[in-house]
């Protein structure tokens, strides 16, 4: 193969179709975009023209006398062209999309072509829709990572740079991606660089909570409203998807959205146009999705809590974040982070450090809360200390969540027996959870299914037992503490993370 020859032109495109009429059409509307236009009719045709000269951007049907699209498109690929590669796909072929997406697409086009559609799609790809950002001041590049999106993704681990190379590829292209992990694991962060290392980075990022929305207003709050068109509607106002146009448009926890809503966001995905309440025709948008869930949103297909060719949509590329405790070799890193922003955001300089038994003792603890709650240990310690080290008292981590915290007894030491009355571990465990009466004899029952949210299915457990404990013990939380193992300030501290008030007076000894 020879080398083609010199550098890309910034307004080059080669168009592949084998039928006159859309080629025809295709170039017309590119030259008066102000583009240098070549056509080929062929798979050959446009391989022996890609080996003379290098284009900005390639736009090839799918079906072609010799071969397909994707022929083309891997032929490039592997290659190592720099190209863009846009596919022409069939009306209700969204598998050829989907597969293109996959094999490296830049973004696709879906038959018949509608021209504004195209033009906007050409436009992403060339780099036309935003002007040159100015370099970042130096000051500003120094920020924590500010001048580098993908330093903002803090971590030296291999997870973390898997994490970072799916982002640096997947930016090049419109493909949707979901975002996969568990709660406060930084999964907008994730969404975040993967906007500003694209070439969209000057253009809107408007980042949505699925759950948060009532479901009553979610229809307009996406797709916007018309004025009149209903009692209140007093003006025109813009949905998430005009605020976002040219952008991306984050949707977070995307499986909690409500299964009629998916519908309709399928549809405003699939023709790239939606449709304000009150309005009788459609606005074309070009709009970047990034979605991310906790929830395994394929468990949740099979279940028929969501919608399979949503899913289909939206997982074209997945990528998973991965929970801290996989990554505890970044934890020294995150942590000076977060204390240089907590401390950026006080006004305070210098930011405060660690001491040793600090950070001795995160390295021990299980971060069922993730980043997110590191940040708020980090937050509370803060507060809490007077001097710029940080002790490790100063995090109150609660000692059942540290490994290590206590040695397994040597072999012939002797343990405390339970009491004559006691119910035996399992049994204990089984009636705290609302299970069987403990003098029950043993049943074989079914397997209970996994939670989808771990942490907060403990929560909930660790709340119903805390709350029975203070009952028996007319809520006095050292008597409950007591009866559980923990002392009161383990108590305190349990009670005010998972929100249980106190029901009633408790004796002068607590005070």
């Amino acid at each position: 193969m020879n080398s083609p020859n010199g550098s890309a032109s910034a307004s080059s495109v080669l168009v592949v179709d084998d039928e006159p009429d859309l080629l025809t059409l295709y170039e017309l509307t590119l030259l008066r975009e102000g583009l240098e236009v070549e056509t080929a009719a062929s798979v050959a045709q446009a391989r022996e023209i890609l080996q003379e000269r290098v284009f900005r951007a390639v736009i090839s049907d799918m079906r072609l006398p010799d071969g397909t699209g994707l022929d083309l498109l891997q032929w490039l690929e592997s290659s190592g062209r720099p190209e863009k590669v846009i596919v022409v796909t069939a009306y209700g072929s969204p598998e050829n999309a989907v597969t293109a997406l996959k094999a490296g697409a830049f973004d696709y086009l879906t038959k018949p072509v509608d021209l504004r559609q195209f033009r906007a799609v050409v436009a992403s790809a060339m780099g036309r829709t935003r002007a040159a950002p100015a370099p970042p001041a130096p000051e500003a590049a120094q920020a924590a990572g500010r001048g580098d999106p993908l330093g903002r993704l803090v971590g030296r681990s291999e997870a973390m740079a898997q994490v970072r190379a799916m982002v640096e590829k997947v930016a090049r292209s419109m493909a949707p991606v979901l975002v996969h992990g568990e709660s406060g694991t930084g999964k907008e962060l994730v969404a975040r660089a993967i906007h500003d290392v694209s070439a969209r980075a000057g253009q809107p990022f408007v980042a949505v909570n699925c759950g948060a929305i009532p479901e009553t207003l979610l229809e307009s709050e996406f797709f916007g409203v018309r004025k009149g068109s209903f009692t209140g509607a007093n003006a025109d106002r813009d949905g998430f998807f005009q605020t976002a146009n040219g952008g991306t448009l984050f949707l977070d926890e995307i499986g909690d959205l409500p299964f009629a809503m998916q519908s309709k966001l399928l549809r405003a995905i699939q023709e790239r146009a939606v449709r304000p309440i009150g309005a009788t025709t459609e606005q074309t948008m070009n709009v970047r999705i990034v979605s991310a869930t906790h929830k395994d949103l394929a468990a949740e297909v099979q279940a028929g809590r969501f919608r399979q060719d949503l899913f289909y949509r939206l997982n074209v590329i997945g990528i998973k974040v991965p929970p801290l405790r996989e990554r505890l070799s970044d934890l020294p890193l995150i942590a000076d982070a977060l204390l240089g922003r907590i401390a950026r955001e006080a006004g305070v300089s210098p930011p405060p450090r660690l001491a040793p038994d600090a950070r001795e003792l995160l390295a021990r603890y299980a971060f069922p809360g993730n980043v997110r709650e590191l940040e708020n240990l980090l937050h509370r310690a803060v507060a809490m200390s007077d001097a710029d080290l940080i002790q490790g008292e100063a995090l109150a981590l609660p000692e059942e969540l540290l490994t290590g915290a206590a040695a397994a007894p040597e072999s012939g030491a002797a343990v405390d027996a339970p009491a004559p009355d006691a119910a035996p571990p399992e049994l204990t465990v089984a009636a705290a959870m609302g299970g069987r009466d403990a003098a029950a004899p043993a049943a074989p029952v079914e397997e209970a299914p996994l939670p989808d949210d771990l942490v907060r299915y403990l929560d909930e457990v660790e709340r119903e037992i805390l709350v029975r404990a203070l009952e028996r013990q007319g809520f006095n939380r050292t008597a409950a503490g007591a009866s559980l193992g923990l002392s009161l300030r383990q108590m305190r501290y349990r009670m005010a993370r998972l929100g249980i008030t106190e029901s009633g007076a408790e004796p002068p000894d607590e005070l």
